[in-house]
Order: C-alpha cells, then sequence, then structure tokens
C-alpha cells in the first residue's frame, strides 16, 4: 500500500513538491534516510493526518552531511538541538532532519536501517522507519501538552502480528525502560479489552516477572536519588531535579544528554509550552 494519499491531499503541490526535492537530494548527495512522522504513521494504522513538517531520520554520523545537502540547493539550514535535530528551510516548507529523540533514548542506529520499510511518499521511492522504532521514540512522550500513547497504541492494534516484539523488547531494555513498554500494553488492554490477546502472553509474561524481581529488592544506592521523570517529560518533573536533590537520568552516564543539552532543551520548553514547575523553582516558590 503506497502512501502518496497519506497527507498529500493537504499539503499544495509547492510543498510536495519540496519534500520530494528534498528526499532526492538526499539521494543525490548518497546520505541514508528514512521517513517517519505522519507518513509511516499513516502507512502502519491506516490514520493520515497532515502535519505542518516532514520528518527524515539519518544516522548520527549523517548529520552533518544531511544539512550540508540542504545547503548545497541554497536552502537554510539549522542546528535546532544539536543532540537530536536539524532544520531545513525553503521558504516557509520545512524539513526536520532526526538522528535521536529530544530525551536522548531513541538514538537512530542500524537496525533503524535493517528493518526500514520500502515504501512510495509523494510518489517517491522511499523508506519508512520501521513500527518497532516508532513505537520505542513515541512511548517516551508524555508532557502535559502532549502524549503520544495513542499513537502506540493505534500502532500496535494495527501492527500487532508483524511486530518483531523481541527487538522490542530490546530496545526498552536500557536504564528500566521496560516498565514504560509494560505502561503502554497494560493501557493497552484497558483501551482495547477485546484485543487484549493481540499482545503475545509470552511478552507479558516476561514483563511482570521482570517486575516481580525488581519490587522484590531494594533500590541500589545509585537508583536511590535518581528521577528518570524528565526522560518522559521536560518541563513536568523540573522541580524533582532543581528543587527536591534528585539527578536527572537524562544527564550522561546514566543518560546521554550533556548538562548544556538539557539547559537548551529546558530553555525551549520554556517559549513553547507549561514549565510553571521551572517558574516556580525560580521564584522561590518551591523549596
Amino acid at each position: 500500500m503506497a502512501t502518496q494519499t497519506a497527507t498529500a491531499t493537504d499539503l499544495s503541490e509547492e510543498t510536495r513538491e519540496f519534500y520530494r526535492e528534498a528526499m532526492r537530494a538526499f539521494d543525490e548527495g548518497e546520505v541514508p534516510f528514512l521517513v517517519g512522522g505522519a507518513y509511516a504513521y499513516g502507512r502502519y494504522t491506516g490514520i493520515h493526518r497532515h502535519t505542518k513538517d516532514f520528518d527524515v531520520f539519518v544516522r548520527p554520523a549523517d548529520f552533518e552531511r544531511a544539512l550540508e545537502v540542504f545547503l548545497r540547493k541554497g536552502w537554510k539550514t539549522e542546528r535546532t538541538f544539536t543532540h537530536w535535530l536539524g532544520k531545513g528551510y525553503k521558504g516557509e516548507d520545512f524539513v526536520d532532519v532526526i538522528f535521536s529523540s529530544g530525551n536522548g533514548v531513541a538514538r537512530v542506529d542500524e537496525l533503524w536501517f535493517q528493518h526500514a520499510v520500502d515504501e512510495e511518499v509523494l510518489g517517491y521511492k522511499a523508506r519508512l522507519v520501521p513500527a518497532e522504532e516508532m513505537i520505542w521514540s513515541k512511548s517516551f512522550i508524555m508532557e502535559r501538552e502532549r502524549f503520544d500513547g495513542a499513537d502506540v497504541s493505534h500502532i500496535i492494534h494495527a501492527r500487532a502480528e508483524q511486530l518483531d516484539w523481541d527487538r522490542l523488547l530490546h530496545r526498552f531494555d536500557p536504564n528500566g525502560g521496560w516498565r514504560v513498554l509494560l505502561a503502554h500494553l497494560v493501557l493497552f488492554g484497558y483501551i482495547y479489552p477485546g484485543d487484549a490477546s493481540l499482545i503475545p502472553n509470552r511478552v507479558i509474561a516476561e514483563l511482570n516477572d521482570r517486575l516481580r524481581r525488581e519490587t522484590a529488592h531494594p533500590a541500589t544506592d545509585a537508583d536511590a536519588k535518581l528521577c528518570r521523570g524528565p526522560i518522559l517529560s521536560r518541563s513536568q518533573y523540573l522541580i524533582d531535579v532543581l528543587s527536591w536533590g534528585y539527578v536527572d537520568a537524562r544527564l550522561e552516564p546514566v543518560g546521554a544528554m550533556s548538562v548544556d543539552e538539557i539547559a537548551h532543551w529546558t530553555t525551549s520548553a520554556e517559549k513553547d509550552g507549561d514549565i510553571s514547575q521551572l517558574q516556580a523553582v525560580e521564584n522561590g516558590e518551591v523549596g
């Protein structure tokens, strides 16, 4: 099933041609890329929606080359967030060039490309981000103004029988991420009580076993003051790390982000959305 019609009818012909031109430019510049966002989501779920951007995923090592491709076309570029995202602009239209996630968890690696899906996007032959990696990256987005849990449930509902559950479990292994997967699978059974059996019993059993083993033992010293909340929301757990003495799990070496990257990401949240917790700390309202 081609994604030619996925969101395309909501776009001007000028915008569609810009997206096609961007994909051609990557191919001509020999920069491997995958299409994600609304196009991949529409392919996997049948739910087609227009978004204001076009998401292209590249390996971290190819990020700079990808932006250079745009520069050679005479397009404006920016390194929006050096730990995961850049943009290429042509007029008011733009392409997001992504090599990780905002929380530093879902970094693009070889498995994204090994399991990519051949497809046609806006009439151009391309490859899509695998469904498993979409679930992985979306599962950690739990902002006050954006929660991608419905997307996760819809992908699972549409693709459960085709999913590589072992690879999905592996994706969520590091740093307790399996609890996030378990939470989404529990919610899936609540959302679709008649379809709960789409989740393999062995997956639920393995995650429940991990939960029982972990809760049976006291937290280690390293975990005692660790807060993984900022991985799920860049704004809603700031009190924990700025005022309550918890260690931000995004921070190296536990996580993948530097102090400067976290500061930039937090400042962006202050500009873009709800950041009342940070304001409360700064105003001395929380101690």
